[in-house]
This record gives structure tokens, sequence and C-alpha cells, in this order.
């Protein structure tokens, strides 16, 4: 069975480019549009790793990651921040904070999000 990955960004054209390549590459992936669908579907879908933009309307990444961390089910499920914010800290403190296993900037590069993915679910 594929390990499953669910993708939440809010950013259509994104999310699907994302979704395309992690199915090419053999994941079962699940896409969410915001933060509140995200938890649904890690609550009901059981996903391997999250990849999480952290800027959403609604629901954004930083409340998922808290939601996450105290949810005993939902906080060993590894997470990929995914996002292109902008921010005096830089982006791997940010990750660190949130209790996020592994980020990645905004623009990326598909090969570099696969690997990080394989590494993270033990591939």
């Amino acid at each position: 069975m594929p390990k499953k990955i669910l993708v939440i960004d809010d950013e259509v054209d994104l999310r699907k480019m994302v979704v395309a390549r992690l199915e090419k590459s053999g994941y079962s992936v699940i896409p969410a549009i915001d933060g509140k669908e995200g938890l649904e579907k890690m609550r009901t879908e059981h996903p391997d790793i999250v990849l999480l933009d952290l800027m959403m309307p609604g629901v954004d990444g930083y409340e998922v990651c808290r939601q996450k961390a105290g949810d005993p089910e939902l906080k060993k499920i590894p997470v990929i921040l995914f996002t292109a914010i902008m921010s005096a800290k830089p982006l791997n403190e940010i990750a660190q904070e949130l209790g996020a296993d592994d980020y990645m900037a905004k623009p990326f590069d598909a090969r570099k999000l696969t690997e990080k993915v394989r590494n993270l679910i033990g591939e």
C-alpha cells in the first residue's frame, strides 16, 4: 500500500502540481484547501506525512501545528512546512518553534521535495 501524504495549501495550482508530482512518485495524495479541512483529514485519513502551508485564510498553518501538537493521535505525524512566508525569522527557526520536522521554501524544487518526503517517512 502506498504511503499517504496530506497536502494542505490554499493555492489551487500549486496544490495540484504538488499532488501530481507526488502521485507520479507512487504516493497516495490527499489534498486539503485550508487548515480546517486539513485537520479533519488528518483525523480521518491518518496520513504518513503532511505538507503544510503556513499562510492560509481561516485556520492557518500555525494553528494547524498548535492543534496537532495538542492531539495525541496527530502529534506523531511528521510535518514539512511548505511556504513562501517572508519573516524576520528564518524558516528553519519557525519550523522548529512549530514542531515541524522539516521545511521547504516556495518556489521549490520538486525533486528536493520528494527527497524530503522520502527521508521523513523512511523510504
